[in-house]
């Protein structure tokens, strides 16, 4: 795969780590190609989420660059997401958009929805992207539809999402698949490190 030179008491040293890290981030790239392959064709891109190891989100985000998908916000500061417990507190997706709103009024937002009903009551608050969470095949089919009658909306697909599935996911005409399986729980990929003298 890769010839590294240097002294050899680092290289001992840092093999470890070095193999640790590589091995991780390559199980990540892989793992994204499968599910960048499986939804090839439809328009649809895949994409990571916050289900990342501590202190390596940097690294895994590029690992699922170079598995051909594409990045959620690196970090809370770069974008709102109204998840289902900030609807609930707030009392309607209506009032938790216009709580961010109020507050950080330039922030990109997504909004997180569980039902079509939901789904209508975001359309209606000029949200420029909606994460369906869980929803199935058919309400994911009807969620785009919807959306097709409000221009600069793009859907997300979320939760509950399998590689077998993806392609059909896909095929509904959401822009993207959001994967936390990319980082949550990719395949280490099994390399080692010998030592050639001489």
């Amino acid at each position: 795969m890769l010839t590294v030179r240097g002294p050899l008491a680092g290289l001992l040293t840092a093999e470890r780590t070095a193999l640790n890290l590589l091995c991780h981030l390559s199980g990540v790239a892989s793992t994204t190609r499968r599910w960048v392959d499986a939804v090839a064709g439809t328009g649809a891109r895949v994409r990571d989420t916050r289900k990342t190891l501590p202190g390596l989100r940097s690294l895994e985000k590029y690992a699922v660059r170079c598995g051909g998908g594409v990045n959620h916000r690196m970090s809370l500061g770069d974008a709102a997401l109204i998840k289902d417990n900030h609807v609930a507190a707030a009392g309607s997706v209506r009032a938790a958009v216009a709580a961010v709103r109020r507050r950080w009024p330039h922030i990109p937002l997504e909004v997180e929805v569980d039902t079509l009903d939901q789904l209508d009551e975001a359309l209606g608050t000029g949200v420029p992207l909606i994460l369906l969470d869980n929803f199935t095949l058919a309400d994911t089919v009807e969620a785009v539809r919807r959306a097709g009658s409000v221009p600069g909306v793009e859907l997300e697909a979320s939760g509950g999402l399998t590689l077998d599935r993806a392609a059909a996911v896909a095929g509904t005409g959401v822009h993207y698949l959001a994967v936390g399986a990319l980082t949550a729980s990719a395949r280490s990929l099994d390399l080692g490190f010998d030592l050639r003298t001489g």
